[in-house]
């Protein structure tokens, strides 16, 4: 990636400094008029509909790090400029239909995963990224083909798996005895080494909560840090782009003051993102001694088992029917809407839905099973930035958060489940900005 920020960087001080376009790319002869408009890899695009040929395009599919998930609504372009480094930690901001880099062409994935770009550069080393929030790669294309398409291979058009692939969020885990969010982001494909404690270097950063995992088996550091130190830390939580919360088995308040609970809103009303996996609505419900302003969002008394079949929302989710169509395309469901769960619960009986999104919800009883919101909610959605996401489904597969991380999980290489992919979408989609982006 080093080698392709530099040419992108040596472009754009070319231009900067008025220096002529290239315009002796082998084999390509565009007309003057065209040249002459352009500057730095634009000017290595072809008029291939003027020889009557189709356009010169790059096409492929998007995937997570583990080269297997396809993954919707990811940022595929071409830059003409160096995109430039992520500011570390969260921000109040939303989507920016201005990508960074100046894209030359730019798509976005559909519900297969799948992009075209036409109309792009061609000859050697043409840069290409893909991202969305701040999961990035950038990569090389050896060789772009003029006037047909350049289908690209799987190892080029997945998200990295560690920072020398790329750029990963910054990620806060706090693990729990009864869940393995840990496991997931394993599962989908981010590297070992990128888990380390608190005071570690990798980009994913575990801390201990009631009955999770008590040490790292790569680097055999204890896991000694307790979740709670976290969220007694509003300015240590903001170092984090995103926080996952496992559950603990129980709604437990004992390491959730109040002063806790007011972090957790003000890291999310910041920009930050929030994924609460059961027993977690505690910090939406709160109780007499622990008031939250969250607590008209939903109804969260309840605590039985829901394993059978959910429902993805196609109507209250703006996003739910390329979810579901999408959930069919990569085998995470055999009917169009339906998933099939085990280990699921119901915690929440009810959303209030102009607050908040319901995206699942049980079969039988209609209660939401994952349901999202954006933050503040004091203000009117236009001006939010933040996100929080609930979720009662576990994740399965065999995997668990007890002993040392990760010999508790299930096999990185193992399917994921229909759930586990179901809460793979709510991962990734967590991570875009709060907003639209057109696809146009």
């Amino acid at each position: 990636m080093r080698s392709v920020l530099l040419a992108l960087t040596v472009v754009s001080s070319l231009v900067a400094c008025g220096s002529p376009p290239n315009r002796n790319v082998p084999g390509i002869d565009a007309p003057p008029e065209k040249m002459d408009a352009c500057s730095g890899l634009e000017c290595r695009r072809v008029d291939c509909a003027a020889m009557g040929m189709p356009p010169t395009s790059i096409s492929g599919t998007v995937y997570a790090p583990n080269e297997t998930l396809a993954l919707y609504g990811v940022n595929v372009y071409v830059p003409n400029l160096a995109p430039g480094p992520f500011l570390p930690g969260v921000k109040c901001d939303q989507c920016d239909p201005n990508l960074p880099g100046e894209p030359i062409v730019r798509a976005i994935s559909d519900e297969a995963g799948a992009f075209k770009l036409d109309n792009v550069p061609v000859g050697t080393e043409v840069p290409l990224v893909i991202t969305t929030g701040k999961w990035r790669r950038i990569v090389t294309i050896p060789n772009v083909m003029q006037c047909t398409d350049n289908p690209l291979p799987a190892n080029l058009t997945r998200l990295p798996r560690n920072k020398s692939e790329g750029d990963l969020p910054k990620i806060a885990i706090s693990t729990g005895g009864c869940d393995a969010l840990e496991c997931l982001v394993r599962k989908l494909g981010v590297s070992d080494g990128e888990f380390t404690d608190g005071a570690g270097t990798g980009r994913v950063h575990l801390f201990h909560g009631a009955g999770g995992a008590t040490s790292i088996q790569s680097s055999g550091a204890a896991l000694t840090t307790s979740d709670a130190t976290l969220w007694n830390n509003l300015d240590k939580m903001k170092e984090y782009d995103l926080q996952l919360y496992s559950c603990e088995c129980g709604r437990d308040f004992s390491n959730k003051t109040a002063a806790a609970l007011d972090n957790v809103k003000a890291y999310a009303d910041a920009g930050g993102r929030v994924f609460m996996s059961h027993y977690h609505n505690v910090w939406l419900e709160g109780d007499a001694t622990h008031p939250t302003t969250w607590s008209n969002i939903a109804t969260c008394q309840a605590d039985s088992l829901a394993d059978g079949t959910d429902i993805i929302d196609q109507v209250a989710n703006p996003k739910g029917t390329s979810f579901a169509t999408w959930m069919v395309n990569v085998q995470g469901s055999t009917t169009l809407g339906s998933i099939a769960i085990t280990e699921g619960k119901e915690t929440c009986t009810a959303i209030d839905a102009a607050k908040a999104e319901r995206w699942v919800y049980t079969g039988g009883t209609n209660a939401p099973q994952n349901f999202q919101f954006t933050t503040p909610q004091e203000l009117d959605k236009k001006d939010r930035c933040g996100k929080v996401v609930f979720s009662d489904m576990h994740v399965a597969s065999g995997s668990s958060s007890s002993g040392a991380f990760p010999s508790g999980c299930a096999a990185a290489t193992d399917p994921l489940s229909p759930q586990e992919k179901a809460l793979a979408f709510m991962f990734f989609d967590i991570a875009t900005c709060v907003g639209v982006i057109s696809k146009e």
